[in-house]
């Protein structure tokens, strides 16, 4: 009789929700641009900008601000390109990037092309062992090198430990030094309380299939006074910075799961938490050696994010070897799986290369059930124990 996989990696894509799924179906047979002046065009514009008011007022901004994307990685390229070429537009000195270490690829590598290709100069702030950002160090490179700075940017809830970061202090101490804020808020929205129009933030990025909405829909944030050059032209859609026909569907499923979410999030956050603390609990008591990354202050940390370091276990052999019981974890980011490599956050948090390998991140959502934790902390030592054994993973060389 077969089971059911256990499904531990929401944080890399969560179930479809029930209100964003009744909301794709209703409107699945849709016909019309919403460009278009004819009356199926117009219905089909009526809806994608009720769709952005209901979207909007969920997460607190004025639907101006609100631009659709095809997702996260779109809404962070969109915000930091845009805004380094602004500015450098104004200033030509301007070409500093302020950031951390564990910010998600789809900011790192956006800041690594910017100072390949625009020559940018990329100025990292350190975190603390939890981590968590060292302000003494953020408010340094503001003091020192403000001037210079065409952007900052500062993941909001770090998508493989967890740690949820002091975002509206950051963005206070960026205003005051005349440099726009963005925040990677995809992991935030709708599992921990975020204020999208904090004093200092300029933009923010959120996407739809973190909280039960459908892939391939996301929002850019973007305040009114901001005005990056765009990435794509075309027939001037969304303040004529995100040329694209609109994904009207996508756009309703979003607002839907959006509303769900935030309505429900204190009483699903606490219910997930209970989970996590259990599977917490269990890992460190049953796995020899287990050691939990991330703050140990609760509200530090994404009540559904579980992180560990198994030292001497490759990763990536504990994901097949679970995978192989039925469940299904992850070593980071899913944007790179699949690659072998050390984790990047914890490295930028002072862990070795080598236990930076070692790691597994467990994350709950909607659909996660005590059954689940059981699961897991069957099947967990088993499986390190078998990683352990087998030693690193094969075609890897140490440096």
């Amino acid at each position: 009789m077969s089971h059911a996989p256990v499904y531990l990696d929401h944080a890399a894509t969560t179930p479809l929700s029930e209100a964003a799924k009744a909301a794709m179906i209703e409107h699945l047979g849709l016909v019309g641009n919403p460009s278009s002046l004819h009356g199926p065009g117009r219905t089909a514009h009526r809806l994608v900008e009720e769709a952005r008011e209901r979207l909007a007022a969920a997460m607190g901004v004025h639907a101006s601000e609100l631009l659709f994307t095809s997702g996260g990685t779109e809404s962070d390229n969109l915000a930091l390109k845009g805004t380094y070429w602004a500015r450098r537009r104004l200033n030509p000195a301007a070409n500093g990037i302020l950031l951390t270490g564990a910010e998600h690829h789809a900011v790192l590598d956006t800041v690594q092309w910017l100072v390949e290709h625009e020559g940018a100069t990329a100025h990292v702030a350190p975190l603390t062992a939890d981590g968590l950002l060292d302000q003494a160090a953020w408010e340094a490179t503001l003091a020192d090198h403000g001037a210079t700075l065409a952007v900052s940017t500062l993941m909001w809830a770090n998508n493989e430990v967890g740690t949820v970061q002091d975002v509206p202090w950051a963005a206070a101490r960026s205003l005051a030094a005349g440099v726009p804020l963005h925040s990677d808020a995809v992991q935030a929205l709708g599992h921990v309380p975020i204020d999208l129009g904090t004093a200092g933030l300029a933009s923010a990025a959120v996407s739809a299939h973190k909280i039960g909405g459908p892939v391939g829909i996301g929002a850019l944030i973007l305040r009114r006074d901001q005005k990056p050059v765009p990435l794509q032209h075309g027939g001037g859609h969304e303040r004529s910075l995100r040329s694209g026909t609109l994904n009207v569907v996508g756009a309703l499923a979003f607002a839907a799961a959006a509303e769900a979410a935030l309505a429900g999030l204190e009483a699903e956050a606490a219910r997930v938490r209970a989970l996590r603390d259990v599977l917490v609990s269990g890992v460190l008591a049953g796995v020899e050696g287990a050691l939990l990354s991330g703050p140990a202050d609760a509200e530090r940390r994404l009540p559904g994010t579980a992180h560990f370091t198994f030292p001497g276990a490759e990763g990536d052999t504990i994901l097949f070897m679970l995978d192989m019981a039925g469940i299904a974890s992850s070593t980071g980011s899913a944007c790179t799986a699949g690659v072998a490599g050390p984790s990047h956050v914890l490295m930028s948090m002072g862990a070795s290369e080598a236990d930076a390998r070692c790691v597994q991140r467990f994350s709950l959502g909607a659909s996660s059930t005590p059954g689940d934790v059981d699961a897991l902390l069957a099947a967990l030592p088993g499986a390190v124990a078998a990683a352990r054994a087998a030693g690193p993973a094969a075609g890897r060389r140490d440096r």
